[in-house]
């Protein structure tokens, strides 16, 4: 292994709004599909995810072939797609929220990599140029409407250069995903690519909210230790519980996303008000964070002064 604490120049050229996420506690990192089950009721609900506690929320781009994704979240991205959200309409959606933390888009390559070809069939670059392919344009997008990163599930870091030399143009954060899995070379590539945190991903498998913790959380949590950026741990949590296991084993932070989308499509089936889903979102995202927040406690009684 090479050395574990290197990380980009760029970030350490610069301040991330993800890694100040994360300076005072663990940070709770919800997900929900933008424009899910409708536009305006999905602000209404990430907004409500703000209230409960979020420190970052990570805003899901839909793509027709989400392949890190189970049920629960390809539901959700079916019926923002049929609400008729597109690559500018979520664009538009960031604009529109009334939140006071750090956005993260996640979404799959093809959607960013073809943006600027698409921007190009009906208008020009600033400098008068036809756009091109390439993740440059979406990048630039992004950095206007005030997001602050990437996740994008299906980028592996070998081919993650012109991605992430856009990023740091532009002052964004790259997310990448450590699988259980994810070992030796493989793992320090994608160690030297990442910025504002990494994603731990708790379990193999898609996503999806379970009834337990895996084991395999503090294996990998250990594997990457010695790296100089934030860890938070996906996939599979579901209760405050969950949240307290995890941080008291040695996360930074926590990221939820199916069994928040479960309100949503609850909700969706039933019928029920925007408002009656977006209280019942908030006072989820209550329970995670309250949940990371005594795994912290477990892990640092001192300086609770406990």
């Amino acid at each position: 292994m090479g050395d574990a604490t290197d990380t980009t120049d760029s970030t350490s050229a610069r301040d991330s709004d993800l890694e100040a996420a994360f300076a005072d506690g663990p940070a709770f990192i919800p997900y929900l599909a933008a424009g899910d089950p409708d536009y305006e009721s999905s602000i209404e609900y990430v907004e409500a995810l703000a209230r409960g506690g979020a420190d970052v929320i990570e805003l899901g781009l839909p793509f027709s072939e989400p392949i890190a994704e189970g049920p629960t979240i390809q539901g959700a991205i079916v019926r923002a797609l049929e609400g008729g959200m597109t690559p500018d309409r979520f664009f538009e959606f960031v604009e529109d929220l009334d939140v006071d933390v750090p956005l993260v888009c996640m979404t799959y390559y093809n959607l960013i990599y073809q943006y600027g070809d698409s921007e190009a069939q009906g208008a020009s670059n600033g400098s008068g140029d036809a756009a091109s392919p390439g993740p440059r344009a979406f990048v630039e997008r992004a950095a206007e409407v005030g997001l602050s990163g990437f996740v994008v599930p299906d980028l592996p870091a070998e081919e993650a250069d012109p991605l992430r030399e856009a990023c740091d143009e532009f002052g964004l954060d790259l997310v990448f995903i450590v699988a259980p899995t994810t070992r030796g070379e493989r793992l320090d590539r994608i160690m030297s690519q990442v910025s504002g945190y990494v994603y731990v991903q708790a379990r193999l498998g898609v996503t999806g909210a379970k009834d337990d913790v895996s084991g395999q959380t503090e294996e990998s949590l250990a594997r990457i230790a010695d790296y100089d950026v934030p860890k938070a741990v996906g996939f599979g949590i579901k209760r405050g519980e969950h949240a307290e296991r995890i941080v008291a084993g040695g996360a930074d932070g926590i990221i939820v996303g199916s069994a928040l989308v479960d309100i949503v499509a609850e909700g969706a089936e039933s019928g029920d008000s925007a408002e009656t889903v977006a209280d019942r979102l908030e006072a989820k995202a209550r329970e995670l964070k309250e949940g990371a927040l005594r795994g912290y406690e477990q892990r640092v009684p001192q300086a609770e002064g406990k």
